[in-house]
């Protein structure tokens, strides 16, 4: 049986069909067609399939669209040009890319929700993402590059 939610999705609204066990990442992936989301571990220990869900990280493969009734969810397809994805670009903070989309969504939250986050805040929040492919620090660079405290370089 499916039931139908509404939410807003990169700021436009949407009505989807959905059944009670369908999560976000599948919605999204499946039904609206943004893949920048990708399923990883499919268990919440990745962090590939990171979206904001009110402005707050959350991984889409612990939830079930139906918690996402009247919410608003930006997935990397509804950020353009932010700063986060420039020093991405800058800093070289990927490698394969796979990871990249979640971990862009995860600082892009951390810049706003924290403006003044120290290292060790930063580090708190990357333990929520996994890369297989490349070293932290170029990524750790991209998001301290953003970050507008002069003490984000050093321990906390």
């Amino acid at each position: 049986m499916k039931k139908t939610i509404d939410f807003t999705v990169n700021n436009e609204q949407k009505s989807v069909q959905i059944r009670s066990a369908d999560t976000l990442l599948i919605t999204l992936r499946e039904q609206l067609g943004l893949t920048g989301a990708k399923p990883g571990c499919e268990n919440g220990d990745c962090g590939a399939c990171t979206v904001l869900v009110d402005d707050q990280p959350m991984k889409s493969c612990l939830m079930l669209t139906a918690e996402t009734a009247n919410r608003s969810i930006t997935t990397i397809e509804g950020l353009h040009d932010t700063p986060i994805q420039k020093a991405f670009l800058e800093h070289w903070g990927f490698q394969c890319g796979y990871c990249t989309s979640g971990f862009i969504m995860n600082c892009h939250a951390l810049a706003n929700i924290h403006p003044d986050a120290n290292a060790y805040e930063i580090e708190n929040w990357l333990q929520s993402n996994i890369c297989r492919c490349t070293g932290y620090e170029e990524i750790k660079e991209a998001i301290m590059s953003v970050l507008k405290t002069k003490e984000a370089g050093t321990s906390g």
